[in-house]
């Protein structure tokens, strides 16, 4: 019943409510000539009903007096409350209606016009039961059917009740002689404040019953029950919201499970831009195994990222699939590749393999790369992206040296393992020519010592000695290995290791073991199932 809606008719159609006067004054007997028409017609439609309801239930109640126990009294009891629920419906639709109407005569036309809408009801005014926001906050409180809204001056704010958490526990944040209320929402939370404990339990109890009505998609029946009556809302929701405010999450779409005003539990974020992430969240932030997609600047193509994170970053195992075509599996820590990882290239240009440690996101310490154009292979240490300390080279003709590297580039001198096994100590370049001075021990056992030289169009020269003697020829010349003693083998692949020694320290908490081994730990098919869910969207 629209109240509003009477006021409306009488008035559109005055004249034919003037020449039905006697037919109304038939239905009402204490209708006279000062009584409105709109009241009249209200009176009209709605209190015969009310009246055959009162009946029944008078009718009922002296029936169930003389009826025995059984099946027929319990019926008719039943009845009885179900009736008496409904008068009581009635009477409480029609007081929040006039409630409603009054509100929307004494607000301005500002709030009227972005306020009033005809299914809203008004559930409590602060000015009726008097409590007040933070400081400076507000200077009237509204509680409607669907949103809470905060007066103040000739501005409002309003909060979807579905969102919304209602935390009796803060008489920390409480002015001394008040009883308080924490408000909590997605971007915003605040405290309500009443002078006496039985205030604050009202606004507690109506703020909560609207959220499980709101949260229900419909109203109780009756629409109230006592005081204290009725369940809390669940603290667990799923909803879908924008973010408004400066942050992390500011223009961001989540839909997914919520927790006390922040998403925790599976859902998804969406940006403007492109960019989506679903997965885990944990009070309000990434916290688990998720996929993120982030649409690269320059063209049509998608990072995307299958990894675990951890209070918002990534952390752990995991897969990015570049839009430029590489990919890398690895760990993660900070949203930067850290520890052990893979990175590969399969574009048909530049392709290459990357197998060894990362620190900052840039290839640091062990590490082996293989460019798979050249058929070149370098094993050895790195520093920010660069070849940098000992390093050794493979080719794709078979020669193998050993050098020290200083940002991409040789200095020092090295070791040269030729195809005919010949074995070269000493200067060279980079198109492995000899320069300077050097030792090369041949095969059958001799060995040329002395300053080697390649001028153009003369090719290689020297200036030595000569040794056929064999007397210095043994094992380490002729049974050559590289990297034995700069690369211990306990400390190639300290990355790998230091992610085990991590989740060992941790105590090997479940909750870490996915993020150690990098893959899900599906013990059950409900597990299985909560991973449905996961997939990247592009």
């Amino acid at each position: 019943v629209v109240v509003h809606g009477f006021e409306h008719a009488t008035k559109s159609k005055s004249e034919a409510w003037k020449h039905h006067k006697t037919v109304l004054k038939q239905f009402l007997t204490d209708f006279t000539s000062e009584t409105s028409m709109s009241l009249a017609l209200y009176t009209v439609l709605h209190k015969p009903i009310r009246e055959h309801i009162e009946q029944y239930i008078l009718l009922l109640t002296k029936l169930n007096e003389v009826l025995k126990e059984g099946s027929e009294k319990d019926m008719v009891t039943s009845a009885i409350k179900e009736y008496v629920k409904l008068e009581s419906f009635i009477s409480q639709v029609l007081d929040e209606a006039y409630f409603t109407k009054s509100l929307w005569k004494s607000l301005g036309y500002k709030f009227t016009d972005m306020l009033c809408v005809p299914e809203r009801r008004l559930l409590e005014d602060s000015k009726n039961l008097p409590i007040s926001a933070s400081t400076n906050r507000s200077d009237r409180i509204l509680l409607f059917d669907d949103v809470l809204v905060l007066i103040q001056g000739n501005s409002f704010q309003s909060f979807d009740l579905k969102l919304v958490w209602v935390d009796e526990n803060c008489r920390e944040k409480s002015a001394p002689g008040l009883y308080g209320l924490r408000i909590i929402t997605p971007e915003e939370t605040f405290f309500l404040s009443a002078k006496d404990p039985q205030m604050k339990a009202v606004w507690q109890w109506k703020l909560n019953q609207a959220v499980r009505q709101a949260l229900n998609g419909k109203r109780d029946f009756p629409l109230w029950g006592k005081t204290g009556e009725g369940t809390e809302p669940p603290s667990r929701r799923f909803f879908t919201y924008v973010f408004r405010l400066e942050g992390k999450f500011k223009s961001a779409s989540y839909e997914g499970e919520w927790h006390w005003g922040k998403p925790h539990g599976k859902g998804t974020l969406k940006w403007r831009d492109g960019r989506n992430h679903v997965g885990d969240f944990k009070e309000g932030l990434e916290h688990g195994f998720g996929i993120c997609l982030v649409p690269r600047q320059s063209e049509d193509r998608y990072d995307c990222y299958k990894c675990h994170w951890y209070e918002g970053k990534m952390r752990g195992y995991g897969i990015c699939e570049y839009g430029n075509d590489m990919v890398y599996k690895g760990y993660f820590k900070d949203n930067m590749r850290q520890g052990f990882g893979i990175l590969e290239n399969f574009s048909a240009e530049h392709p290459f393999k990357y197998t060894g440690q990362w620190e900052n996101d840039k290839k640091n310490g062990y590490g082996v790369w293989e460019d798979k154009d050249r058929g070149e292979r370098y094993i050895g240490t790195w520093l920010d992206d660069h070849k940098h300390g000992q390093g050794i080279v493979v080719t794709q003709s078979g020669v193998c040296y050993q050098r020290t590297f200083h940002t991409d580039k040789m200095v020092g001198s090295g070791i040269l393992l030729l195809e005919d096994d010949s074995v070269y100590e000493g200067n060279f370049t980079e198109d492995l020519t000899f320069v300077g001075k050097g030792k090369l021990s041949f095969a059958n056992g001799f060995i040329l010592e002395g300053t080697f030289t390649n001028k153009s169009g003369q090719g290689l020269q020297t200036h030595g000695i000569l040794n056929t003697s064999n007397e210095q020829l043994d094992d380490r010349i002729t049974k050559a290995q590289l990297g034995l003693k700069e690369f211990p083998v306990e400390k190639r692949w300290k990355g790998i290791y230091d992610q085990f020694l991590e989740f060992i320290h941790s105590g090997c908490k479940e909750e870490m073991e996915e993020s150690f081994t990098g893959f899900h730990i599906q013990t059950s098919k409900e597990l299985r199932k909560s991973q449905e869910y996961l997939f990247c969207q592009r």
